[in-house]
């Protein structure tokens, strides 16, 4: 489902798929008019590399109104909050109408909603992830006047005429290669106060997919590369939204030995992050900065976590916005969007500052730019099969 990065605009974003799937009934879809509620309210993101501003549409330009829907919920701290933040960021930047909707994780709601929103007069729809891949095929075609975007998943082009929607997808494993590193050498070094000197680390996701997996075998080619011989623990939770179960693995990955481990889980993982805290431990965030989301809620959790791997969704949504308004947003085609680009990257802030060696900092700067170069490629799990993908876990399970 991946394809090569074709064209994009040079002046892009800086950086934050996870979606949960699950049975369980959730209240009906709630409008929330493009801002969060208030306690899921967009903290300072930390600093990562900044990309040029991309203009604003010239005036006398018709804006767009748009509507985002959510497969889930606000107030998990980074996927959805950040597409939400994108949102309240094309209105308050560029002034088109907005509507955000959390159609919970009751996926048998998705597409009723999709088919009642695209009735109404909306512009632009935009929906987020591999869950709503399917939904968003069926209904786009039915809708050919309508333009659709679909972030982190993409529909399949070559199989129906899907030249009303964009699709965007992420370079994850790029950014988890330089987290893996990371997390290696904190792991190796017995001189700070929260990691063993053992050499492990661990991922808690949410799911054994394509798309998570991305992130695992960046994470676990970065770790070899910089402190080869770490060993990297692999736990699946089932779903993106178990906090407890979340929580409970990352304690059995903590008592194994693991000095870090990587939220891989969007809202479940909280509970990953709640238990390195309890235990001791560093933890790495995913999709938005959530050390500094946590940092005025839960100011303990935020303090252990280390860095955060960023898809920078609210920016990526912003652009996609701008280029619509522009003529320029290239519909009927899939981008995907790296490292590069500034799409995905590594927060930098307070806390990276306080627990990252200056040689620690070196290094992950070194490793950014040979990727960002072309000098070091990293593996995807989208160009791997299963049993590879099996072969390279195993390879480094404790």
């Amino acid at each position: 489902m991946r394809r090569l990065f074709s064209m994009f605009l040079a002046v892009i974003m800086i950086c934050g798929m996870l979606a949960g799937c699950q049975s369980k009934s959730e209240p009906a879809p709630q409008e929330t008019n493009g801002a969060a509620a208030d306690d899921t309210k967009k903290e300072d993101a930390g600093e990562a590399a900044k990309p040029e501003e991309s203009k604003a549409p010239e005036e006398g330009k018709d804006l767009p109104k748009i509507a985002c829907l959510l497969n889930g919920n606000l107030g998990d701290k980074s996927f959805f909050d950040s597409a939400n933040a994108g949102m309240k960021l094309i209105k308050d930047e560029l002034g088109c109408e907005t509507n955000v909707i959390e159609m919970g994780f009751d996926n048998t709601v998705w597409e009723t909603t999709l088919y009642e929103v695209s009735d109404q007069d909306y512009d632009i729809i935009i929906v987020g992830t591999y869950q709503m891949q399917e939904v968003l095929e069926k209904v786009a075609l039915e809708y050919p006047d309508k333009k659709y975007i679909i972030f982190d998943s993409a529909v399949s082009y070559d199989k129906e005429d899907y030249s009303n929607v964009y699709s965007i997808s992420f370079k994850q494993n790029e950014a988890s290669y330089l987290a893996g590193a990371l997390a290696a050498m904190i792991a190796a070094d017995d001189s700070l106060p929260l990691s063993n000197g053992e050499k492990m680390i661990s991922v808690v996701a949410a799911m054994d997919i394509p798309v998570l997996n991305d992130f695992i075998v960046g994470y676990i080619q970065g770790a070899e590369d910089t402190v080869p011989g770490t060993k990297v623990a692999v736990s699946y939770i089932g779903d993106f939204n178990d906090t407890a179960k979340a929580k409970d693995l990352a304690k059995a990955q903590f008592n194994l030995g693991s000095s870090v481990a990587f939220n891989v889980a969007a809202q479940a993982g909280l509970g990953m992050i709640e238990a390195a805290a309890q235990n001791e431990r560093y933890a790495i965030g995913v999709d938005a900065d959530q050390a500094m989301a946590l940092k005025e809620t839960q100011p303990d959790q935020s303090k252990v976590i280390v860095t955060s791997v960023l898809k920078n969704i609210d920016q990526v949504l912003l652009l996609s916005v701008k280029r619509h308004i522009e003529g320029t947003l290239p519909y009927g085609k899939e981008e995907a969007l790296g490292m590069e680009e500034n799409a995905v990257g590594l927060a930098v802030n307070e806390v990276y500052d306080g627990i990252a060696t200056a040689d620690m900092k070196s290094k992950v700067e070194e490793l950014q730019g040979k990727i960002q170069a072309g000098e070091i490629k990293v593996p995807s799990a989208f160009e791997m099969s299963e049993d590879e993908i099996s072969q390279m876990k195993s390879s480094v399970a404790p």
